[in-house]
């Protein structure tokens, strides 16, 4: 049984510019020197802050000064009122289902002394996401510029929101992660913009036509290869994040994004990473705040921008809460 916790809009209050459907998770972290092998036990340092897809992204969108509104499912439990309380202190604009008998999402997380991470998440309430509590929020995704959506909830309500988003004109950004059995090919035809890392997209190809694609060997592939390879997606452009390599941007037509290329690639940015931790998420959400803010902006600059918020976002410690702010951005970068 569930009950939804939502505050009506004051008819004076800003409307939403980015509206991210997706998880909330408590993260715990245990850092060590290098991962275990199976069998064996290390020592290592513990810590805990808050995390999962969705709730890092809402975080990054709004510290990049997009009005932001979050709706997400989280149980009935302290982690759960954590969880609302912080979105209310990051100017999040929170839509909570408060699921009865589910927890709040929690994830695992081993990080070694080269920044890699690997990650086990328990969905709990994020599972349990319902179309209902979609609907609910109609007018506010009609109203927005851009939708997020990921992977991390239970797919039927990020089916909705797009749905809704889509027929209203929204730009919807899709981030299909972690990857689905059979790809998640509706939210993938669903999606403008579609933003995997080099795991992701390999795995949609398998899905999609059934071949085998090597995640590493697409960072040897030249750059018409992997445009070609990215048009077998049914999604007008994609964004491939490629970490330490950069990004890869393929459109179907530049012109629609304001952009000059139908294909190039940004490097990454020079920083020194402690933690690539909700890198991603940071990159998806200064992404999405981007182009609800500039929408006639090119398509390009909004990846860059996105690129150096993800790389500040590494050099600390921590999901979301190690997204920097506009600000920093600006002053590292300018």
């Amino acid at each position: 049984m569930a009950t939804t916790r939502s505050t009506r809009r004051k008819a004076n209050k800003t409307a939403a510019q980015v509206v991210v459907v997706g998880s909330f998770n408590q993260d715990h972290v245990w850092q060590t020197a290098r991962f275990p092998q199976p069998g064996e036990t290390r020592l290592g340092r513990f810590s805990t802050g808050p995390g999962g897809k969705g709730f890092n992204q809402a975080v990054s969108a709004a510290r990049q000064g997009a009005a932001t509104l979050f709706v997400a499912a989280i149980g009935r439990d302290p982690l759960g009122d954590a969880a609302m309380a912080l979105a209310k202190s990051e100017r999040i604009d929170g839509r909570w289902q408060v699921v009865a008998g589910e927890p709040t999402g929690t994830a695992a997380i081993l990080l070694d002394a080269q920044a890699q991470n690997m990650i086990v998440v328990a969905p709990g309430a994020n599972a349990v996401l319902s179309p209902a509590q979609i609907e609910a929020q109609r007018a506010d995704l009609e109203a927005a510029q851009v939708l997020l959506t990921q992977h991390e909830v239970h797919p039927a309500a990020s089916l909705r929101a797009q749905s809704i988003a889509r027929a209203a004109g929204v730009l919807c950004i899709h981030n299909p992660a972690p990857p689905l059995d059979g790809g998640g090919d509706a939210l993938i035809s669903g999606a403008d913009v579609l933003t995997p890392n080099e795991t992701e997209f390999a795995a949609l190809i398998a899905a999609r036509d059934g071949d085998s694609v090597d995640a590493d060997a697409l960072l040897a592939l030249d750059d018409d290869a992997l445009h070609a390879l990215c048009r077998r997606l049914p999604t007008t452009t994609v964004v491939l994040t490629l970490g330490a390599r950069g990004v890869f941007v393929s459109h179907a037509d530049p012109a629609a994004r304001n952009d000059s290329a139908a294909h190039y690639r940004l490097p990454a940015e020079d920083v020194r990473a402690v933690d690539t931790t909700g890198a991603g998420d940071a990159f998806n959400g200064g992404l999405a705040a981007w182009l609800a803010l500039h929408p006639q902006r090119p398509f390009r600059e909004a990846v860059q921008y996105a690129n150096r918020v993800a790389g500040l976002a590494v050099e600390s410690h921590g999901a979301a809460l190690a997204v920097p702010r506009a600000d920093e951005v600006r002053k590292r970068f300018g």
